[in-house]
């Protein structure tokens, strides 16, 4: 099993910044794609950032970002600590919502695993 724990959520001015950080224990497949993912007061869960390590010819790890954190958010994996980060720069209030870091897996079956932190509110507020 993986365990996920999220920390560094809080309130913060627009504008502010924040650094998540996701401690992760247990079976780290170095294929597995972790990120984070967000859910605002009424509204669906969605993907903020996803990061995935390069494979054996591409050694570079893999981004992806949702268009409306681009130029912001920064995602990070610190394969020696188990620990995946998100810096989040010019916080808006539209950006307030819970976040969950997550882990992506897909078996050599097709069978599609993925394991969730406890989430960590970020409130961006005047």
């Amino acid at each position: 099993q993986v365990q996920l724990v999220e920390s560094g959520g809080g309130l913060v001015q627009p504008g502010g910044s924040l650094r998540l950080s996701c401690a992760a224990s247990g079976s780290i497949w170095r294929s597995d794609a972790m990120g984070w993912y967000r859910q605002a007061p009424g509204k669906q869960r969605e993907l903020v950032a996803t990061i995935r390590s390069g494979g054996t010819t591409n050694y570079a790890d893999s981004t992806n970002y949702a268009d409306s954190v681009k130029g912001r958010f920064t995602i990070s994996r610190d394969n020696a600590k188990n620990t995946v980060y998100l810096q989040m720069n010019s916080l808006k209030p539209e950006d307030t919502a819970v976040y969950y870091c997550n882990v992506d897996r897909t078996t050599v079956i097709g069978l599609r695993k993925q394991y969730w932190g406890q989430g960590t509110q970020v409130t961006v507020s005047s």
